[in-house]
Parts: structure tokens; C-alpha cells; sequence
């Protein structure tokens, strides 16, 4: 199977089977996007314990393809991670589209990497970034206040 069609197909099976999707028990902390060019929408929630670790992370929204498919594969790799490593994992995400790069993280397993490279396409369509970032840029904002 060639890379391209893989890629299309983690993001249409993220998009159409959502992990993580409804409101996680006892959040804490929580944040809104939304995109009025095109009318995506994401509400990220997050349960931080005292230690800063993650021990819930779920989002409801609404929008493309790619703005589903991004917060799901947010929350799938991010729960049960501290906040350091989720704050660096988000920051290698936003620049993997910024600068055209690919994420290779040695904390991450292989799959985990193909799934989160998956999203690297938007780098060629300017306009979807948006789509892919706005979940990410979410969970910044709900990381740094509580509910």
C-alpha cells in the first residue's frame, strides 16, 4: 500500500470512528476552538491528576474530515501522558506542518508516528491547516486553565 493511501485512510477511520469522543469523567480543564471560514468546532477536555499527568483527554466537535480526524488522533495519543511530553509532542506537531517536517519522536511507538504523520498531507492545502492545528492549539489553551 502506497504511504499517500495509507494516510488518507487512518485520517477517513479517525474521522469516521472517533476515539475519545464526549465529555471525559471529573475534567478539570478545558478549552473551545472554532474556525468561522469553514465552521469547525472543538471542545477539548481534559482531567488533570496533581502530578500533571493525563488521566482523562476526550473532545466533542464538529467540522471536515480533518479537524475530526486531527482531535481523535489527538486524544489517542496524548491520554495517560504528563503534560512535559504532551507540551512537546504538540509544539513537534504544529511545526511538522509549519516547516514541513516529520514527526520521529523515540517516546512514540512506530504506529502512533504513522498515525500523527497521517495529518502531514495538509502541508501542501495552506487552508487546512487550520483544520488540523485547531484541536492542538485547544489543548494548549486548556493545559494553561481550569474549568
Amino acid at each position: 500500500m502506497e504511504l499517500k493511501q495509507l494516510y488518507q485512510e487512518i485520517i477517513l477511520d479517525h474521522a469516521k470512528n472517533p476515539r475519545n469522543k464526549g465529555k471525559c469523567k471529573d475534567y478539570n480543564h478545558d478549552a473551545k476552538a472554532h474556525n468561522p471560514l469553514c465552521g469547525d468546532k472543538v471542545h477539548i477536555y481534559l482531567n488533570l491528576d496533581k502530578d500533571k499527568n493525563i488521566k482523562g483527554l476526550s473532545f466533542e466537535g464538529e467540522g471536515c474530515a480533518i479537524s475530526l480526524a486531527s482531535a481523535s488522533i489527538l486524544t489517542d495519543t496524548l491520554k495517560g501522558r504528563d503534560i512535559t511530553f504532551t507540551k512537546n509532542i504538540t509544539n513537534n506537531f504544529l511545526n511538522m506542518l509549519k516547516n514541513k517536517s516529520k514527526i520521529s519522536l523515540n517516546s512514540l511507538s512506530e504506529d502512533q508516528i504513522t498515525t500523527i504523520n497521517s495529518l502531514s498531507g495538509v502541508q501542501e492545502f495552506p487552508m487546512r491547516i487550520k483544520c488540523a492545528t485547531m484541536a492542538w492549539h485547544a489543548l494548549l489553551s486548556a493545559i494553561e486553565k481550569k474549568n
